[in-house]
């Protein structure tokens, strides 16, 4: 998974996604041995000559300036994040020096407190590959009741979000429409190999669901990006039903992220919510009772 065939493999497939009607191209019937538009094709709605388009998706010119990425952005259709994820791929391919080490996730002193403020709301803290750093009581009756609350705070046993969502038969059933999260979670990977192409955690982590999971490795070759920001999911919780949340990703710059979960005021899904607070709330020792004296 390095820096030249990740740009190649995104440039191609995403060019092969793209009909020529889709960019008011016209063919005249002719037929096609390949899908999607041809490199000419793609290279005259990008205003750069078909040579130079193909030397960048074959890997050898890694000095395109930003303003032909963006061309190259605006005739393959990409979206804000896409086009962002094409300059960091770029970046990526260009040759440098050895990398270092990226340095262990941990969640920060700022971060801890911010967990601590939002205890009344579900939350989880994510490192860059989504691995579960901390959370809290809700945010693990949430999205993980199933797994040892203390798991976070064991390197070697720490959740991850990824292996969760296609691994673990508990997870999939709890996003009632699990294509969509799916989706999500292999999009934000996209972005972060992007952004980290030396990481070899995190080509691990690739590694081991393209073989354990069909459906990632399909959803990965299709090289969709995606920023999880804010996304709506009806979730079927084993406690207190069906219930709709709005997960929210508070990015605290580039380390480590928070995920919230929040409902509707007053709606069912606050309810269900209250209730899951209610049933996962620790026991409150019962006082013993006083002793009357009879003397």
């Amino acid at each position: 998974m390095n820096g030249k065939s990740q740009l190649g493999e995104f440039l191609r497939t995403r060019r092969s996604q793209l009909r020529p009607g889709d960019v008011g191209m016209p063919t005249y019937g002719e037929r096609r041995r390949v899908p999607g538009l041809r490199r000419e094709e793609l290279a005259l709605l990008a205003g750069v000559s078909p040579s130079y388009y193909t030397r960048l998706e074959q890997g050898h010119s890694m000095n395109a300036s930003p303003e032909v990425l963006d061309a190259i952005a605006r005739a393959l259709r990409l979206n804000e994040s896409e086009r962002l994820h094409l300059h960091d791929l770029t970046r990526s391919a260009t040759p440098r020096g050895r990398g270092r080490r990226p340095a262990p996730e941990r969640v920060t002193e700022a971060g801890g407190q911010l967990l601590d403020a939002l205890a009344d709301v579900p939350a989880i803290v994510i490192g860059r590959r989504s691995d579960v750093l901390a959370w809290n009581r809700l945010g693990h009756a949430l999205f993980a009741g199933h797994l040892d609350p203390g798991a976070p705070e064991l390197t070697a046993q720490r959740p991850n979000m990824a292996r969760l969502v296609f691994l673990d038969a508990h997870t999939r059933d709890l996003y009632v429409h699990w294509p969509a999260k799916a989706r999500a979670v292999v999009g934000n990977l996209r972005l972060v190999a992007g952004q980290y192409p030396d990481d070899s955690a995190l080509h691990a982590l690739v590694g081991e669901l393209s073989a354990k999971s069909e459906d990632f490795a399909a959803m990965w070759a299709d090289h969709r990006v995606k920023a999880c920001d804010v996304a709506g999911y009806e979730m079927r919780h084993p406690l207190v039903g069906t219930l709709t949340v709005t997960q929210q990703t508070l990015s605290q710059g580039p380390g480590p992220s928070i995920v919230v979960a929040t409902t509707e005021a007053g709606s069912p899904s606050h309810t269900a919510l209250a209730l899951l607070a209610q049933a996962t709330a620790p026991a409150i020792p019962s006082r013993p009772k006083a002793r009357v004296s009879t003397s």
